[in-house]
């Protein structure tokens, strides 16, 4: 394997950086950051505006479709960009969602959405979460064609649906009478579709979808086999991508205070104590990227290996969960009354440490999953 990046990679990752530039992680230009705001409206419009506008929105896609044709390694380079000042902005969730329609889509649904997607027209997000938050999304809601055969009949609930209210469209996963599982791509305005909010740990609305015998044509559902994995493994592996950006921004921000706060007449950042806990959460970061680029090649290269990519997709959420918790908790002690002082950014990158630490999944749920391929492997 060969993990330098190409140039198309580096040029988005640059190009991402020069847009998210403008977006300060102190609050100032975003409602989500500031002291005691109450839950946006809306993502970052502007932002997403800039986005569409530098062809960050359609990395994954063909060039038929408007797009750069990047791979997941390049997705995750500008999500690492974007999770270092919380940009509020459904970067993951379209352009995942956009890349499975490409890779198992039907020409009708290709032709309707992706172009449009890559220009930030419409956007998509995925409902990923099952009904509790716990148990597989896929057995959360029931698909069933109706006698013509001409549309599906879709009915459960998903909870915990991010940027369900500003979406256009929702990709739910579902399953099958003969134990299949589909992707159904649902309008967020359409008969039989009802919200209920909620709001996550960063602050941020999500919804719970509830579908009552809602009716979706043929077109809209992703039938081939596959689809649902291939999407969940790129999700979660963006959400890798996210904790690593995350991660890097605090650790900066941690090592940048230590070296100005003075103890005894000197930077607490001399003092042994302090500089072997940053170490050991530098160590995390590096882990954390080894293992998240480790599995965005498997996803995009489909290369055999040993175990299947679900194999190299857990190790790296695994990372990521336990990394980023451990990063922002040492930023946390290290900071002092600081970490804990609302007029300080450092609360806000917690909560969402806390939000990707356990999105798709905590550290011991891939663990387990982790156990059942190695043990399935071994008797095979």
């Amino acid at each position: 394997m060969d993990f330098t990046f190409t140039e198309e990679q580096q040029a988005a990752a640059e190009a991402a950086r020069g847009v998210f530039a403008g977006v300060a992680p102190d609050g100032v230009p975003s409602p989500a950051l500031t002291r005691g705001a109450a839950v946006a409206d809306d993502f970052d419009r502007a932002l997403w505006a800039r986005l569409a506008a530098a062809d960050l929105l359609s990395l994954p896609l063909d060039e038929e479709f408007g797009g750069a044709g990047l791979d997941a390694v390049g997705l995750c380079l500008v999500l690492r960009e974007s999770a270092k000042v919380l940009a509020r902005v459904p970067l993951l969730e379209n352009s995942a969602a956009a890349a499975a329609v490409q890779a198992y889509g039907g020409p009708e649904l290709r032709s309707a959405l992706l172009a449009r997607a890559g220009r930030g027209e419409v956007v998509l997000t995925v409902a990923a979460n099952g009904r509790t938050g716990h148990d597989p999304a896929e057995l959360a809601v029931t698909a069933r064609q109706d006698s013509a055969g001409d549309a599906w009949v879709l009915d459960g609930v998903q909870t915990a649906v991010s940027w369900a209210y500003d979406a256009d469209f929702v990709v739910v996963p579902a399953r099958t009478g003969d134990d299949r599982s589909v992707l159904a791509v649902v309008p967020r305005e359409h008969e039989g579709v009802v919200l209920a909010e909620q709001v996550s740990t960063t602050g941020e609305r999500l919804g719970e979808l509830r579908l009552e015998s809602t009716r979706i044509t043929a077109r809209n559902v992703i039938t081939a086999d596959g689809a649902w994995e291939w999407l969940r493994a790129l999700l979660t592996t963006g959400t890798c991508a996210l904790a690593l950006g995350l991660g890097e921004r605090v650790l900066a921000m941690t090592s940048d205070y230590a070296g100005k706060r003075e103890q005894f007449g000197y930077p607490i950042a001399s003092f042994q104590a302090v500089a072997v806990q940053a170490a050991d959460r530098y160590i995390d970061l590096r882990a954390m990227e080894v293992t998240l680029w480790q599995a965005a090649w498997r996803i995009s290269s489909d290369a055999p290996g040993a175990l299947p990519a679900a194999g190299d997709v857990a190790v790296a959420k695994i990372w990521a969960s336990e990394g980023v918790r451990r990063i922002v908790q040492t930023a946390q002690h290290l900071h002092g009354g600081f970490g804990a002082d609302v007029d300080y950014p450092l609360h806000r990158y917690h909560a969402w440490a806390k939000h990707l630490e356990l999105s798709l999944g905590p550290a011991a749920a891939h663990e387990e999953a982790l156990g059942d391929l190695l043990a399935a492997h071994h008797l095979g």
